[in-house]
């Protein structure tokens, strides 16, 4: 993906901002997977697709990072069909989620206390509202989940009604295979939309070079 150029018009300034680009978008997955760790950890309830990556471990054996990758290579090739175009931030997404999720687990203490457990669940939905921001403000392409909702959207579907559809259908999957649904569930779907609302603004990349354009009028 090629950026557009900057407030300044010089190739240095092109440079350090599509590096800047770079830095966020791999911070932002990084923190991503680490929020995930987290919500796991707490045993309060995941969000609808992570309790379809942790039934999927359950039922197969295999680690979550590991089927959190794997789903993603399957979302991501139903792109295709739907004629969407991955950035190199969705194919970022898909690796580097699932291998930070597995290496935060591996580090990240089971607990039995639930004040710890609470902190476990308050803490990861808000890194990850502050995650999610990182990423897709820097306009490097979106997760592969998000590229099938707008994809699945098109033709004048609603993409509210298409998201809830898509997010009942792999939570209740994830359910049955074995995945964790509680107050953590219910929480992280009533707030993520406010933090993201507030964070994806402050870390966008667009937003933040026309706001210095202006100021440079």
């Amino acid at each position: 993906m090629i950026d557009e150029p900057s407030a300044s018009g010089s190739p240095s300034s092109d440079g350090r901002s599509r590096t800047a680009r770079f830095v966020q978008l791999f911070a932002g997955l990084v923190l991503f997977g680490v929020s995930l760790a987290f919500l796991v950890r707490s045993e309060l309830g995941l969000d609808p697709w992570d309790v379809f990556h942790q039934g999927l471990s359950v039922a197969t054996g295999l680690s979550i990072g590991v089927c959190t990758i794997a789903a993603g290579v399957v979302v991501l090739l139903l792109w295709f069909p739907l004629r969407q175009r991955p950035g190199i931030g969705t194919v970022a997404n898909v690796i580097l989620v699932g291998l930070t999720l597995d290496a935060a687990l591996f580090v990240l203490p089971t607990t039995n206390d639930l004040a710890f457990r609470w902190t476990y669940l308050i803490g990861g939905i808000v890194l990850n509202g502050i995650a999610t921001g990182a990423y897709i403000g820097a306009g490097l392409g979106p997760g592969p989940r998000d590229g099938l909702m707008v994809g699945l959207a098109r033709g004048g579907r609603s993409i509210r009604v298409v998201r809830t559809s898509i997010e009942v259908s792999v939570l209740v999957v994830g359910w049955l295979l074995g995945g964790t649904v509680g107050i953590g569930t219910v929480l992280f779907a009533l707030t993520i939309g406010p933090i993201v609302h507030r964070t994806l603004p402050m870390l966008s990349f667009d937003r933040r070079r026309i706001e210095r354009a202006e100021e440079a009028s």
